[in-house]
């Protein structure tokens, strides 16, 4: 490609595409990373000692998907108009620093959960070299540990949105709101975690090894979620899995 700019988040995925972009074109990449109530501080942090320990230039933008009233409806395919900005977003500034391409970090294992947003990747020509290259979630994993990532088992990420379900309104509260009790569910011990936000109700996922570990630090959960405003926390014992929000969908 020559030259990139790489949509950067701070996870496994975007990680590895980062330094093996890195090794390919040297100084002609640009690691941009999109900041909004949509995601965590907390990665960004992350995201922002990642790259300067890979010494790669670091751009930080604002997005603004949540005064897209398309978006803040939360319909079936929210994530279209999220990735639409932040695509278009991205080729602007590829164009304005004269680099070739975008590249993102989707691999072949997110075929498997129901992913709107390609449309927008495909509509504004951005490119996702580890679909190319045929590459798993897990094979992602053993390769960024053998590259000494400190990434590699790091918990698999998802914004703040994709908590709520479809058709329920998208508001700066409530994801603050899940953002807060995720936090307090890892301050507890638990890495892989999500919060599912049903107004005064929320569900929680973990892996099933923790699981009993909840169940017995069920005392000071509640209390802390109930410090959140919500009257009901429940369990779901199927546990942690990618896009438990879009069981609800047809195929």
């Amino acid at each position: 490609m020559g030259s990139v700019v790489v949509a950067y988040s701070g996870g496994v995925d975007s990680t590895f595409l980062l330094k093996v972009a890195v090794e390919v074109l040297g100084n002609k990449v640009l690691a941009v990373t999109a900041t909004s109530p949509t995601y965590t501080q907390e990665e960004l942090f992350s995201s922002k000692r990642m790259v300067r320990s890979l010494g790669v230039k670091h751009l930080v933008i604002k997005t603004r998907e949540l005064e897209d009233k398309r978006f803040a409806a939360n319909p079936v395919n929210r994530c279209y108009y999220c990735k639409k900005e932040l695509f278009s977003s991205l080729k602007k500034i590829a164009k304005s620093k004269k680099l070739n391409s975008v590249v993102e970090a989707s691999n072949i294992t997110d075929a498997q959960d129901f992913r709107p947003g390609v449309k927008a990747k495909q509509e504004l020509n951005v490119r996702s070299p580890l679909v190319e290259a045929g590459l798993s979630k897990d094979e992602i994993r053993k390769l960024s540990k053998a590259l000494g990532l400190s990434t590699w088992d790091k918990p698999n990420l998802a914004c703040l949105a994709s908590r709520i379900p479809y058709g329920k309104p998208i508001t700066a509260g409530i994801l603050s709101r899940i953002d807060k009790a995720e936090s307090a569910l890892r301050e507890l011990g638990f890495r892989q975690v999500r919060v599912r936000h049903n107004e005064n109700t929320c569900r929680i996922e973990v892996l099933k090894n923790d699981i009993p570990v909840l169940v017995k630090k069920s005392n000071e959960v509640v209390e802390r979620l109930k410090q959140l405003k919500y009257n009901y926390i429940t369990l779901d014992l199927e546990g942690y899995r990618v896009g438990s929000m879009n069981e609800v969908l047809k195929k």
